[in-house]
This record gives C-alpha cells, structure tokens and sequence, in this order.
C-alpha cells in the first residue's frame, strides 16, 4: 500500500493542483462553482484512508501523533487567513454585514462552517444576506470533520477485526462500501427534498470520502490495460474540466451528479504513471502542477477572501477579465507568501516534537488568538447596535409619520439614521421567542401569541410567509395599547395562499398553508392579517395570484374577515446598504415609483373576490409621488433587498392602528382596563 501511494503521489498532487485552479478560475471568472471541492474529497479519502489502513495492519493506530500533524498542517494558514480577513473586514466590509462575517468566521475556526451555512439555507431569513468572506471555509469544516471521524471509524473497524480474529482489508473494505451506499442514497434523497441544505450536510458528502477510500484499498487488485489507462487520465482530467461548465454546480449538488468530478478523479487515480508521453500523467506530474499542488490549500484558502473584497471595494457585483486576472495574482502571491512564512515552517518546526501534547497547545494558542480578535470585533459590533433607540412621537426620526398628511418635521437636521448600519441587517420585528410553541393540532406550525392584560379585547393573526411577518412591527405596539391579542404563523416564502407561489411545486409549502388555515378555523380569530399582492419590483407587475383569493375563501366561510396589505417594494440590491455606501441622496439608492407601483392596485379590477376581505395600502409610506427612497424620517425603511426594518416598521404604528380599526369597524375599541392593581 505504501508504494502503491509513492507510485500515485506526482499525479495527486497534480490534481490536487487542477481541482484548485478549477475551483478558483471558476469562482473568480465564470461566477460558478467547478465540482473540484469534489474531487479535494475523493483524494483526501483516499490518502488518509491508505494511512489508516496501513496503521491499522500494523495493529495500532497513533491518534494523538496523527492528529497533532493534521493540526500543525492546517491551523497555521487557515488561522493566519481567518485574522487577516478579520483585519480587512472591519475596514472594507458594509456595517450591515459584519454581523453575518463573524458568526461564520468563528464557525471556520472551529471547522463548523458547513453547518452554520447549512443552518442559514434553512433560515429563510439569513438566505438574503451577501455571500460570507469565509464561506468557501465549508468544505475544509467537512475535511476537518472527516479527518477526526475518519480514524475513529476505521479504529473500531480494527477494534472488531482483533476481537473477531479476522484481517482488516475485507471488513474494512465492506465498512466502507456500506457508508459509500448510505450515505450517496441520503445525499440523493436530501437532495431532492432540500438542495441547499444538502449541500453542506457533512453526510451527504461522507460518500465523496468513502469512495476515495475504497479506491485507496481496492487499487492494487484493479489491473487496466496500459491504453485503458491512458484514455482513463484524459477522461478523468475532461471530465473535472467540463463540469462545472455542463451542469450547475451550486443548485443540483452533491446527490447523484457529484459522482461525474469524483468518478473523474477516480479515473485520473486509476491511471496512474502510464509512461506515455503524451499521458495526462505526464502533464499532471510536471514541475508546475507539482509546485501549485504545494500551494493549493493556500491557494484555495485566500482566492474567495480576495474576491469578496475586490467586489466590496470596487462596489461591482461580478468582475470581468482583467480585474479577474488581478484577484487570480494576488491570491497566487499571497498563497506563496503564506505556504513559504507560515505553512511550510510550522511544518517542518519542532513544535509538539519535544513535548507530546504542543501541537495541540500550538492549536490551541492560534484559534484562542483568532476567537479574541473576532470577540472584540463582535463587542465593537454590539456596542454600535444598541447605540440607538427611538421613543413614539421621536421629533428626530419620525419614519414613516413623515409622509403623514399635514406633518411639519423640527427635529434635528442632522440626526443620524436609525437603525445603526451594524444592526439594519438583524432589525427583524416579531413576538418574544419566549412566547412561540408548536400547534397542539399540527407541530408543524410554529404559532407566537403576545402578552395581553387579561382576556383579549381583539384577536389578531398574522398568517404567510415573512412579508405579513415583518408587519408584526406596526401592529404590536397597537396590540399592547389596545389589549389585543396578536398571534403569527409564519413560514418564510410560503405567503398565505392555496398555492405554492414564491417557490412554485413546494409540496410542503401547501401542506403548511392547509395546517394554517384548519388552525384559523379552529381558533376562530377576530381577524386575519396577511399580504394581499406580489411582485413589487422592476420588470413585474404587480398581481394577487389566485392562490391567495382562494384561501380567502376558506377563512371567509366561516365568517373571519381577512385584512390583504398590499406588498412593499422588493429591489435589486439592498437600499441600506447602498445608503451606507453611497449616501442616503444617492439618486443610485432609490427606484422611481412608476417602476414598482402601478397607479390603481390590481385589486381593483379583480371581480368576485371574497366579502370577507378588506385592502390595506401602505405604499404611500414606503414611496413619495415620485421615488421610493431608502430613507424616510431618518429612518433606514429596508432591512436587506426586500423586507422593511423592523425600526420603520414600528412608525407606521398609528397609522395601521388607524388603518385597521376603520376597516374592520373596530374604531370605537378601546384598550381593556387592567384589572385592580394590575
């Protein structure tokens, strides 16, 4: 086996190579994800793999030697790279985003940043955050995480082996087959029910692994003809080449397709030393490619970093081929620059030499430095959050009282904008978390109820997706003033309807609305507050899709009115954060109202909708006459591209409360008196 790795390693480390340069020409020009992140799994499990299972013949496996040169080859340019990023990001990245930026760096350090990122694709609300410096850290989190699972799992293989009296290399070899099969069926299914998910589930990708460790134990026994061989090197090299350009990567990976760059690696694998000139062998095991083999982590680990920050600095949403060119170089240098300063003396050093547990203290010492730097970073963050606050009636930020019928501003001229940049991103309106729980009839629906004083004098429920959650904001204060009781359902992209509309074929999305309604039905609430149209934004014109009307139509059966507020604008980038780097007078950070808004809503002309159903319609206060404006009353009206802050929201209080009582008659309601000493 040993030999069988001395014989493979030059055209290794020249795919190595390939898969990174794949990885970063693809990132940084083609705005695409390659499928080498793939192959990097097929060869880690393949090396370590054999290392085990030569360890594991010997009878013994080396854990803590083992894992203290996994830490002295991978904390010292992962961490360098992580406290520069740091450094850079408190400089050059928008306020709105550091928040994002160092919950996933502290993620990256700890290898946990798959899951986070995997955490976020199921919050649908961190899904409109701008792409993390550090995410590309989510596949070096799953080779972290392999790297200690790994010797474990083939320990207990050799554990079991001993006491069974039988050889390693058929059960280990069975161990691994049966992982490979697992966990490729899991990774297909999740696939299919939650791609993004999936792709950063740490199982879906066990198989990548798994089959490179089969190869690692199985290659020797697989004789290929000399000719086979030969055309196997260029299949595999055209296949990792081509794919990236034939599929798309990042929205139908890993499940079954993720075999097409591991297969492809595997056949480069397979062929081996061809001694053929003209074999990919032989280009693969040139100088060159060996020389960036050496650099490919750091490499990989500086091109995103890079790449973010020429998009944030240049204010460009894509490069084009010089400025391509440019990240590509300065990435290359730095890599050099941290494989010749950090990664190679770390490694050839006589830390944890003399003492058996330095590398770790080594290990230990880095991540506790970039853990400090990232909590300071968070303490400043935090400071700036909560360095706001805005009382009702606020003469220096009146929000959305500003577009109120008769409003004469004295405030302060220069009052600074609120929400801070820093906290904008996070401004989400909505019930105490302490207050949520799961239906008794369904626990599929999360239901939030607010606090009242005694029983109730009106019970609301806000139901759909987070656009009908973000009015939380303007109506709670009305709640606890008028001693209502609010209740949210809420599933973000899954408006209220008998449909599917933000994401046509969710199946789950429609099973959720079917439970919403049975529940509204159940509970029989005063009213239902919820969005009414969709498709604020340039180039769409603005509808109520049949879906909703249909599911008014369930609620108006049984007598509840229904209050359908017309959506607010939805943008191409985020106002705030053009306000943070444009300016708030920007003409660059606003949107011509005729683009979103037609004059007469689409209700209007809708013939046969439900009695039940009364219109709300805020535009007036998120748009003037002419533009729809990132700021209003000095306050920041947009939390990302599309939601309203939660801080503007809160000023349209009295104007809901004005709104919603004369639609539903509720005028003359007055708060419930608390009860004595109450």
């Amino acid at each position: 086996m040993r030999e069988t790795e001395r014989r493979f390693r030059p055209e290794i480390q020249g795919l190595r190579a390939l898969a990174c340069v794949l990885v970063v020409v693809y990132h940084v020009w083609l705005g695409r994800i390659s499928g080498g992140v793939d192959a990097f799994f097929l060869i880690s499990g393949f090396l370590v793999t054999g290392q085990l299972y030569r360890a594991a013949s010997r009878g013994k496996i080396e854990y803590r030697p083992m894992w203290g040169r996994m830490i002295k080859r991978l904390f010292p340019a992962a961490l360098t790279v992580l406290l520069l990023v740091v450094a850079v990001s408190m400089v050059l990245l928008p306020q709105n985003r550091w928040f994002q930026t160092i919950k996933e760096v502290v993620a990256s350090a700890l290898y946990l940043e798959n899951w986070q990122l995997a955490a976020d694709s199921a919050d649908y609300f961190a899904q409109h955050d701008s792409a993390s410096v550090v995410q590309h850290f989510w596949s070096l989190s799953i080779q972290g995480q392999f790297y200690v699972v790994w010797p474990l799992l083939v320990g207990l293989v050799l554990l079991i082996a001993k006491r069974a009296g039988r050889t390693v290399l058929p059960l280990l070899s069975t161990t691994l087959g049966v992982v490979f099969a697992a966990s490729l069926a899991y990774s297909v299914w999740l696939t299919a029910a939650d791609q993004p998910l999936a792709y950063f589930d740490s199982l879906t990708r066990v198989w990548e692994f798994a089959l490179g460790g089969l190869l690692a134990l199985l290659i020797d026994r697989i004789q290929v003809p000399r000719r086979a061989r030969i055309v196997f090197g260029w299949a595999g090299v055209a296949g990792l080449v081509s794919c990236g350009l034939v599929l798309q990567v990042g929205t139908v990976f890993p499940g079954y397709l993720a075999l097409w760059p591991t297969l492809s690696a595997a056949l480069v694998i397979l062929a081996g030393d061809t001694a053929f000139s003209g074999g990919a062998d032989r280009f693969l095991s040139s100088r060159p490619l060996k020389y960036l083999g050496d650099l490919s982590y750091a490499l990989y680990l500086w091109h995103w970093p890079v790449l973010v920050f020429y998009l944030v600095s240049r204010d460009r949403e894509e490069v084009g081929l010089r400025g391509g060119a440019v990240i590509i170089a300065l990435a290359f240098v730095l890599a050099v620059l941290t494989h010749h300063l950090v990664e190679k003396p770390v490694r050839v050093s006589a830390i944890g030499a003399g003492n058996r547990w330095g590398a770790y203290r080594f290990g230990a010492a880095t991540l506790a430095a970039v853990l400090a730097v990232t909590g300071a970073w968070q303490w400043v963050s935090v400071s700036q959050a909560e360095n706001y606050s805005i009382a009702v009636d606020d003469p220096d930020h009146p929000g959305a009282l500003a577009h109120t019928d008769g409003f004469t501003y004295w405030g302060a001229a220069d009052a600074a904008l609120v929400p801070s940049f820093v906290a904008v991103s996070e401004d989400w309106a909505g019930i105490d978390p302490a207050r949520c729980g799961t239906s008794p009839r369904n626990a599929d629906l999360e239901i939030c109820t607010s606090q009242t004083t005694g029983h109730p004098a009106r019970r609301i429920v806000v139901a759909g997706d987070s656009h009908a959650g973000q009015f939380l904001g303007a109506l709670l204060p009305v709640a606890e003033k008028k001693n209502w009781e609010v209740t949210s359902i809420l599933r973000g992209g899954c408006p209220f309807s008998t449909d599917s509309d933000a994401v046509p074929g969710d199946q789950s999305c429609i099973d959720w609305n079917t439970a919403v309604v049975d529940e509204i039905v159940t509970t029989r609430p005063d009213a239902v507050m919820t969005i009414g149209t969709r498709d604020v934004k340039v180039g769409v014109e603005e509808r109520v899709p049949a879906g909703y009307i249909a599911q008014w139509r369930k609620v108006d059966e049984v007598g509840i009115p229904v209050l359908a507020v017309r959506d607010n604008p939805r943008f191409g980038q985020s106002p705030s954060a053009c306000v943070e780097s444009r300016g708030a007078e920007s003409p660059d950070c606003a949107t011509p109202r005729y683009d979103l808004y037609a004059a007469e809503p689409p209700y209007e002309t809708l013939p046969d909708l439900p009695p039940n159903v009364r219109f709300l319609d805020f535009s007036d206060y998120f748009c003037t006459a002419e533009v729809c404006p990132p700021v209003i009353g000095n306050v920041l009206v947009y939390l990302d591209d599309n939601h309203v802050s939660g801080t503007y929201m809160s000023t349209m209080s009295a104007i809901a409360e004005k709104a919603i009582t004369e639609a539903l008659g509720w005028a003359d309601d007055h708060a419930e008196e608390p009860p004595p000493g109450g």
